[in-house]
């Protein structure tokens, strides 16, 4: 451990906090988990990441790799390990302006990126939370604000830089390690560090966006009403529905969010108007806006808050059962918070084997949330498991950053077994010892022996 440390000094040019650091508080845990890690790095370059990988393969310790630090199963952080805190590599680069080609750092975040690309008139489809990172949404999906019309935040990823369990650095693309930059594409951290990811970035205007909110007792109208609609909707518009909310109780009302993807006001409203008519509207602030301000802060949690969440995916045959479930269980007293997001549009028509990510022909992708101090969370579980019960005939698969336990059933929903097998065989290339296993883990494929 010893000639580790020393190698590390001398080869580590970022900040190495320790315990007795006056970082180290701040440092070793995430926005969502503690932890107490032996040591945090926080690489200032790529060579600091080898480095730093290096080191972690040397002493045998756990190693948790950090971005934005929101994922909610708490991977950017660990007990007695080593942390690769990616925060310092943060640049956002035009590198081709006809092509609209821009380099973003591994550890940005989607706010530094929706700032600096404004002022160019461009933007990235991504997620819809300005602190949360560019890589680990981007690894396992990106279901943002323009998802319908630009689909998944991975799907504008035209290569990465990534240091291997080896600590080498190779370029992922079509072109260069095709298996890699396929399995990056939806795999999660299971295969190294990104420190650099190429997107496709697109002209972008103002967007109309904001919510329609209706009464409580319309939910089930409504929810099928929205879903029917977006079914045929154009692909400029992008909708998600919060249905339920327990500390409203059952009289919350149904809260449908829309983007509209241009800032031709007719345009906007044909798309949005059949929304409005779904039923009695009780508020509305749907206006054109930048499409940096439709991310959201995304403010830390109270302490001690903790997180049931559970995800899935529903087709167009299974989605009018799901949403009266979800409809029946948002009038109930012992209700989890319920968000609704409309895929479809341009994620569906990428190929089902083009990337890792596994979900493309779902029309809604569907969250369940229980917060609270511990015990109310636990006292949550059976209403919560109920609902689920009812789900599971007409549900599959999940989504990898909405889920806060990391189960091998989390990881079977996640990946389907021909895409797992398939990244299982990457994971062997480039991450054989599993070194990079706190993630929703895709273990290494095992020869059979004949």
């Amino acid at each position: 451990m010893s000639s580790a440390r020393e190698t590390l000094r001398r080869d580590f040019g970022g900040a190495i906090i320790e315990p007795d650091g006056v970082d180290y508080e701040s440092a070793s845990g995430t926005l969502l988990a503690a932890g107490n890690p032996a040591c945090v790095l926080r690489p200032g370059s790529t060579e600091d990441v080898q480095a730093g990988v290096r080191f972690a393969a040397r002493t045998g310790l756990s190693l948790s790799v950090r971005g934005g630090g929101h994922g909610f199963p708490g991977f950017g952080t660990n007990d007695g390990g080593i942390v690769i805190d990616l925060s310092r590599l943060a640049d956002v680069e035009i590198i081709d302006k006809e092509r609209h080609l821009v380099r973003i750092g591994g550890g940005a975040t989607w706010g530094q990126v929706a700032a600096a690309l404004a002022p160019h008139g461009l933007a990235i489809s991504s997620g819809d939370t300005k602190s949360v990172g560019v890589g680990g949404l981007t690894l396992t999906g990106g279901i943002g604000w323009k998802v319908r019309k630009h689909g998944l935040a991975l799907d504008n990823v035209v290569a990465a830089e990534v240091v291997t369990a080896g600590g080498e650095v190779v370029n992922a693309s079509a072109a260069q390690h095709p298996e890699l930059f396929w399995a990056i594409r939806g795999g999660g951290g299971n295969f190294g560090i990104v420190t650099a990811f190429d997107f496709a970035a697109h002209p972008t205007t103002d967007v109309f966006y904001g919510t329609i909110t209706f009464p409580a007792s319309e939910a089930a109208a409504v929810m099928q009403g929205w879903a029917d609609y977006l079914r045929t909707a154009p692909d400029e518009l992008t909708s998600t529905a919060d249905l339920a909310n327990p500390f409203r109780g059952p009289e919350a009302p149904v809260e449908i969010h829309v983007a509209f993807d241009g800032d031709d006001p007719d345009l906007a409203a044909q798309a949005i108007d059949p929304i409005r008519r779904l039923g009695p509207v009780l508020d509305e602030d749907v206006v054109p806006r930048p499409y940096a301000d439709t991310l959201a802060e995304g403010p830390p949690p109270p302490p001690g808050l903790k997180f049931a969440i559970r995800s899935a995916f529903a087709g167009q045959e299974s989605a009018p059962a799901v949403l009266q479930i979800l409809a029946e269980a948002k009038a109930s007293e012992a209700s989890p918070f319920i968000a609704v997001r409309s895929v479809g549009g341009a994620v569906s028509r990428v190929p089902g084997g083009a990337t890792a990510y596994a979900h493309r022909q779902a029309e809604l992708m569907f969250v369940t949330t229980s917060a609270g101090p511990a015990p109310a969370v636990e006292a949550a579980r059976p209403a919560l498991e109920a609902i689920w019960a009812r789900l599971a005939p007409h549900v599959s698969g999940a989504y990898a950053n909405f889920l806060s336990t990391a189960t091998a059933a989390d990881v079977a929903a996640i990946y389907p077994p021909e895409a797992y097998h398939r990244l299982a065989a990457v994971k062997r290339q480039y991450d054989p010892g599993n070194l990079f296993a706190r993630n929703h883990n895709i273990r290494p494929q095992i020869r059979q022996v004949t």
